[in-house]
């Protein structure tokens, strides 16, 4: 490849500033300390520059807007507003930025960090919304009841039907003038050194613009566009539906004009296809690449996903020779963990003459990014940031078994603490049902009883219907599992949302859209179940539907023929679906790791759905709740500030082995210019004043008998350690279980909070709660078994049920219980904790009452266990504390290690009790003291460790084990030289490539058939989770034995090579789940029926497979690459037996 594709611009920009630098308008500093080295005439025509950038600036920004606005920057002497920031007086984020001493770079032309200045102005907008005499109502009360609407419905009437005009917030109540709603735009923009910038406020619009707009653009959408017409990358962060569309259509528009080449990409196809479709109606001269299609690949504006544009940098495609700019459409998706680096990859390797518009939704550090981009492009980066939401929303709580909903945040934005605290008072006491029953969190579900024994709806059924009768629709419904998605969209299969002519209208889109399927494909259970659902106005949006399906449900809901469609959150990234209101089923998720509070940031971006821009004057959000909140926690989670925009990048075989491959760069050039290196050195000035406050803060400290008190904490410390594993060996399962009868007595603590002992009620297995639903298998095996425990606890506290301590939704210290003293006031609860909170096992039992649900029976438990204490009290001369079980007489626990372990510990304890402060009664104080000094060294050391790695090149360790295993199994040579096997793993990226590359070198494919290298092959794109035990036969199983020991032989060079690989993890990652489905597919089978063979949703199923399509084409290039014709063939027809025509899985796109 041809270096100048990447650096061809480099030097001419080079020439062009050192020629141009004296006529910037604005001031620059020149040397590394921020002075400046002009001449007083320089200064002078400077001033005269200044003044004249400030009186064009002055007339600019009040063409900005219709009203005067306030700006941020003013003048500290004076307090005179300025409109543009006199960058010869740095603004505080401007002095943060002086140049510093940069790892050294590679040779192509890293310059020291850009003094970045700032052009920076501010503007407020302000709109009209209606006001009604609902919102003095709403002040008052903040409650919408949600009963009194349903009983409100006319008998009989279709809901849809409702001619009834309701103000938006929810109260009938007669219009009394308007509400003012301000938001405010903020420009700044990221320069390279010397860069001859002229202020964007003095820019004069072009006579005739690229494009025009039939409506008024808002503030930033012209300071964006301002931007593009100079010729100037510009980052829009903005809300969802706010209007960012509209800078993206503009650069397009000048590309054509002018007559260049553009690249839109985003961040998944299902995007692309809806982009193309939407690009090609208003420009014409559009194609499309994803890798699945191709479409006009000729056009001047290409819209592809971003793994095609990088695949075409590390290529040479000619194509990025003729590229202008680059769009990248939802950049925040730069964060993901797993993509997200492919973002970063594509803007490095870009050429420096490329321009970019990045659209995102609002990140709090999108000057960081600016200032990166500038870096390394060596242009400037504006920053257009605005809070501005076309609709303004009201936050509404509704709390499980409540009637109503409660307003929490008005459209101004303020926090109602009052509304709040009432919602938390209506939460329902009629917690702890089953965790795995299908309501699990949403309330009472239809029949089943409420407080009072009386029978009713459920919750999510009373607020559909309250939405309906008041026109609050259409509305998305947000659930965190596609099964919850399904579960409730069936609980409303029998309400009636669509006119006679709409289900006819849905009958005839859906009937059209699925004609082209084979008739075998038309009558799959998933089509046929959904139709009846989607005639009445009600849809499902999740991954595991079928491709189509999921097309056609968003083409209704954009027609209005859908009024209630429940949804995952993926339904929230970039597909532009505004609804009136958002319901969210739930405040927690699970992540993956943890079930957690969602966070700011994906609240803003699910609950950014809400309000339709020029059709709604607000946008409605309800948060279903199941436990109680903490004010801070829900203010956090809809108040807060969203997520940032924080690099994700990571090394992997393809990016090392292409970039040791291209000419001109290295793996070295990747870490040194990505965003993670940058934000991390960005990090050492906080990260130095950090150090050296707790440098402060552990020399404050002084500790009297600082060596007596060392060799006590040594031995102490050494001796807790040993205590631990003690406690692990003789509360583990196998030994432990036995001795939990009813009324048995446990020492429970948790973190740091002590619970003393409490009585044994009941034990029961993990799964078993959760109606035989493995637990995870990260948990250790005291984390898989809930002990319920009656305990003396403090009032006021929310017990956790059994279902929260499955979920690990809540913790005894979350929940807000706090153990008393049994003589202090306080109640006997029955609480479920993880078995790893029991510390020690009494020989004592107490007998237990026949029932526990009344107070007077746990009372009596409380007085016995009084007499218990005061009988083996744990103070005083006579202090015995309760006996505890003998862990080799009573537990037989008699292998050596623990004797050995026994040993150790009573060496410890004599050693200990021989110290100088032993007995002393100083030594409490003595020992927190130097505890406290410890901890304080302990962060210093920790900080000067993150100290050197922000001033080292992050990831350069790993690069050298990488490259180590790279040579031992022959993919390079000792000089770095990619030698045969390193040229065909440059060719797969959808897989693993150094396992599929040793696999073709190896023979592995050479002696299957087509239809075995295709099932073989799915182990490496399917990741999902799935409860179905697999057996396959010895055809799948043999070939699927010699993938595995390649893979342990690679994960045992990895090991070798110093890389964190856990073998077993490493092997078990690649699935088999769809190995005897892809198997039956490739030999003729039915799709109905290899969806009998699996239980993975059809969605998941078809996803995997075009997955698989696209891994086996590059497979076809892996084995052209070495020139292998008959295992190219066979690849071939592998791809030829899974892509059927006219099958469901390979079906096209709706938008295409």
């Amino acid at each position: 490849m041809d270096p100048s594709i990447l650096f061809g611009a480099h030097e001419a920009l080079k020439d062009e500033i050192q020629t141009n630098g004296s006529s910037s308008n604005v001031s620059r500093s020149s040397t590394p300390d921020g002075t400046s080295s002009r001449t007083k005439a320089e200064k002078r025509k400077e001033r005269k520059a200044r003044k004249k950038a400030e009186a064009l600036a002055t007339s600019t920004n009040e063409d900005l807007s219709d009203k005067k606005r306030s700006h941020d920057d003013t003048d500290a002497s004076n307090g005179k507003p300025n409109e543009v920031a006199d960058s010869s007086s740095p603004s505080p984020s401007a002095k943060s930025e002086t140049p510093r001493k940069r790892i050294k770079a590679d040779a192509k032309g890293m310059d020291a960090e850009p003094p970045i200045l700032t052009d920076e102005f501010t503007a407020e907008a302000t709109r009209s919304i209606p006001a009604t005499g609902s919102d003095a109502q709403n002040a008052t009360s903040g409650q919408e009841n949600v009963d009194s609407a349903i009983q409100a419905e006319a008998s009989g009437s279709e809901i849809g039907q409702s001619k009834t005009t309701v103000p938006a917030n929810g109260v009938n109540g007669a219009q009394v003038g308007s509400m003012q709603i301000t938001h405010s735009v903020r420009h700044q923009v990221a320069l390279p050194p010397n860069y001859p910038y002229v202020p964007l406020s003095s820019h004069v619009p072009l006579e005739k613009p690229a494009k025009e707009y039939p409506f008024t653009l808002d503030p930033f959408q012209r300071a964006a566009i301002s931007s593009i017409e100079r010729g100037e990358s510009v980052l829009v962060s903005a809300h969802t539906s706010a209007g960012k569309t509209v800078v993206a259509e503009y650069a397009i528009a000048q590309c054509l004009k002018n007559g260049q080449r553009v690249v839109y990409t985003s961040p998944i196809k299902a995007l692309s296809n809806q982009k193309f479709r939407e690009l090609q109606k208003e420009f014409k001269d559009v194609g499309l690449m994803t890798g699945d299609v191709t479409i006009n690949a000729e056009a001047s504006c290409l819209v592809m996903t971003t793994e095609i544009l990088r695949s075409m940098l590390y290529r040479g495609s000619e194509i990025m020779r003729e590229v202008a700019w680059v769009v990248f459409d939802e950049i925040h998706y730069m964060r993901d963990s797993e993509r997200g680096v492919v973002w970063e990859e594509t803007i490095i390797l870009l050429p420096r003459k490329v321009r970019y518009v990045f659209l995102s939704a609002t990140i709090p550090n999108a000057m960081q990014f600016a200032r990166w981009i500038a870096q390394i492009h060596v242009q400037p980066c504006h920053v257009v940031y605005t809070d501005f939401r076309p609709t303004p929303l009201q936050h509404y709580l509704f709390p499980t078994g409540g009637d109503g909903i409660h307003l929490v945040v008005d459209e101004k934005g303020t926090f109602r603490e009052d509304n709040f605290q009432k919602a938390m008072g209506a939460l329902s006491d009629g917690r702890g049902e089953d965790p795995a029953a299908a309501d699990s969190g949403r309330g009472k579900q239809k029949g089943q009883t409420k407080k009072g024994g009386q029978k009713g709806p459920s919750d999510i059924y009373k607020i559909i219907k309250m939405i309906m009768v008041k026109n609050y629709n259409p509305v998305i419904v947000f659930a965190f599992s596609k099964k919850e998605c399904e579960s409730l969209a069936l609980q409303m299969s029998k309400l009636e949302f669509n006119t006679k002519e709409e289900k006819e209208m849905v009958s005839l889109v859906f009937n059209n859209a699925i004609g082209a399927l084979h008739e075998e494909d038309r009558s799959l259970p998933q089509i046929e179940h959904i139709l009846p659902l989607l005639q009445r106005g009600i849809g499902i949006h999740h991954g595991g539907l079928l491709p189509i399906l999921k097309e056609i449900i968003e083409l209704l809901f954009q027609e209005g023929l859908i009024k209630v469609l429940f949804a995952t959150e993926t339904f929230s990234i970039g597909l532009n679906m505004p609804a009136k209101t958002v319901v969210f089923t739930a405040v927690r998720k699970w992540d993956g790791k943890e079930f957690r509070n969602l966070s700011s940031g994906e609240f803003i971006q699910m609950s950014g759905r809400a309000g339709r821009r020029g059709l709604d004057d607000r946008g409605i959000v309800i948060m279903m709740f199941d436990e109680k909140l903490e004010p801070a926690s829900a203010k956090t989670m809809v108040k807060g500030e969203a997520d940032r925009l924080n690099s994700a990048f990571h090394l992997g075989y393809n990016m090392v082995l292409n970039l040791m491959r291209v000419e001109g760069i290295s793996p070295e050039f990747m870490l040194e210019r990505c965003f993670f290196q940058y934000q991390s050195a960005a990090s050492v000035p906080e990260l130095e004043n950090e150090l050296r406050e707790a440098k402060d803060a552990a020399d404050a400290i002084v500790v009297p008998q600082e060596e007596e008190t060392n060799e006590y904490f040594d031995l102490h410390k050494q001796l807790d350690e040993l205590n631990r594993n003690f406690r692990d060996i003789t509360t583990h399962p196998d030994y432990s279980l036995t001795f939990l009868q009813p009324g048995r007595l446990v020492k429970i603590k948790y973190e740091d909070i002590d619970f003393g002992w409490c009585c044994v009620v009941n034990y029961q297995k993990k799964h078993s709660a959760a109606k035989g639903k493995p637990a995870a298998p990260q948990e250790s095996e005291h984390s898989q078994y809930i002990v319920e425990c009656l305990m003396h606890v403090a009032r006021g506290g929310s017990v956790p049920t059994m279902r929260d301590v499955v979920r690990g939704s809540s913790t005894l210290a979350s929940s807000g219980l706090h153990p008393v003293d049994p003589d202090q006031d306080g109640e006997m609860v029955v609480v479920p904790v993880l078995l790893s909170t029991v510390q020690m096992i009494s020989g004592l039992r107490l007998k237990l009452p026949k029932e526990l649900r009344s107070r007077d029976a746990r009372q009596q438990v409380k007085h016995r266990l009084r007499e218990l204490f005061n009988r083996f009290p744990s103070k005083g001369k006579d202090a015995k504390g309760i006996p505890l079980l003998d862990p080799v007489k009573d537990m037989k626990i008699t292998d050596d290690d623990f004797k050995s372990l026994l040993g150790k510990i009573a060496i410890l304890e004599e050693r200990l009790s021989q110290t100088a402060l032993y007995g002393s009664k100083d030594l409490p104080a003595l020992y927190e003291a130097y505890k406290s000094k410890e901890d304080a060294n302990e962060k210093v050391n920790s900080l000067k460790k993150r100290l050197d790695e922000a001033h080292s090149v992050m990831q350069l360790d790993e690069l050298k084990c990488r490259k180590r295993v790279l040579r031992r199994l022959g993919f390079t040579t000792n000089d770095d030289i990619v030698e045969k096997k390193g040229r065909v793993a440059c060719e797969i990226s959808t897989g693993d490539e150094l396992l599929l590359t040793e696999m073709i070198f190896n023979g592995v494919f050479n002696e299957l058939t087509p239809e075995q290298c295709a099932a073989l092959l799915s182990c490496f794109v399917f990741n999902e989770k799935s409860e179905q035990q697999i057996r396959l036969k010895e055809d799948l199983a043999g070939p699927l034995r010699i993938m595995q020991d390649s893979a342990r032989r690679i994960a045992k060079v990895s090991i070798e090579s110093r890389l964190p690989v856990n073998e077993e993890e490493y092997v078990a990652g690649f699935r088999v789940e769809l190995m005897d489905a892809v198997m039956q597919w490739c030999k003729g089978a039915k799709f109905s029926e290899i969806c009998k063979l699996t239980d993975i949703f059809e969605g998941s199923i078809i996803r995997a497979f075009r997955r698989l399509a696209e891994l086996i084409r590059q497979m076809e290039q892996a084995a052209n690459a070495i020139g292998n014709t008959e295992l190219k063939e066979k690849f071939e027809a592998a791809r030829s037996k899974l892509e059927r025509e006219k099958s469901i899985i390979f079906s096209p796109s709706l938008y295409l």
